[in-house]
């Protein structure tokens, strides 16, 4: 690295976009992938929808035990 840099003729805020929301990837486990997997081969549906109706489903079980 340089001791020093010229930022001189930069231009601040040039990427910056409001109200963005960036989707991150999650990474599953090998034995959570192998079980969202095949759920989504028996149901024909692709892995996002799975684990997203997995999820719903849990919160929907935790509003009812609180």
């Amino acid at each position: 690295m340089k001791k020093e840099y010229d930022f001189s003729k930069g231009e601040r805020g040039k990427f910056y976009r409001q109200n963005v929301r960036i989707h991150l990837p999650i990474y599953l486990d090998e034995q959570s992938l192998e079980f969202v997997e095949k759920i989504a081969k028996k149901k024909k549906a692709d892995l996002t929808s799975v684990v997203n109706d997995i999820i719903k489903g849990d919160k929907e079980l935790a509003k009812t035990l609180t």
